[in-house]
């Protein structure tokens, strides 16, 4: 089975972009649908909703993997500062996440902001606990649904409200054909 993509992608044009999707987000949509379909196929669809959610925020709506604004300056942790779709950080992270992904992002960061290993950095990171030690399983399984404090999964409850209405709203979308 498949993602109906006119289905989803008419539901995510009109209800997170106003009916503007741009043709760069729509294509890296696309890259992350075929990597979820190819990968997760039997998986909870909420976990793809919230790390579309997270994405949609953390590249504030461009779905191009971006760098941290301010690339960390103040922080504790540059030059390992945030990158790709879920702003990957911290150089432990980005050690643990190397091999996962099969490239040394801890000696070449920058790959993190390849659409190639973006997406797979968000959802093994996600599925796996790697950033903060809490996964998709722990927010989104057969006897709970907590789209809020989701966001732990990433970073604390920053805009925690925000990016659980985005992911409920890609969830909304998510839509199968069969055959």
């Amino acid at each position: 089975m498949t993602i109906n993509r006119t289905f989803f992608f008419d539901q995510v044009n009109l209800r997170l972009f106003d009916g503007k999707l741009p043709a760069k987000a729509r294509a890296t949509l696309e890259q992350i649908l075929g990597y979820w379909e190819q990968n997760s196929p039997k998986a909870d669809d909420r976990w793809l909703a919230y790390a579309l959610g997270t994405a949609h925020h953390e590249t504030d709506r461009t779905f191009g993997p971006i760098r941290e604004y301010g690339r960390g300056k103040g922080k504790k942790y540059p030059p390992y500062y945030g990158r790709g779709l879920v702003q990957l950080t911290w150089n432990y992270n980005y050690k643990k996440m190397s091999p996962k992904v099969g490239i040394d992002l801890y000696k070449n960061p920058d790959l993190a902001l390849e659409v190639r290993y973006a997406i797979p950095i968000m959802f093994i990171g996600m599925k796996e606990g790697i950033f903060t030690g809490k996964k998709f399983a722990d927010y989104f399984n057969p006897t709970k649904e907590d789209w809020v404090n989701a966001r732990r999964i990433i970073n604390g409850t920053d805009k925690a409200n925000t990016i659980a209405g985005h992911a409920r709203k890609y969830y909304s979308a998510i839509s199968y054909t069969t055959g």
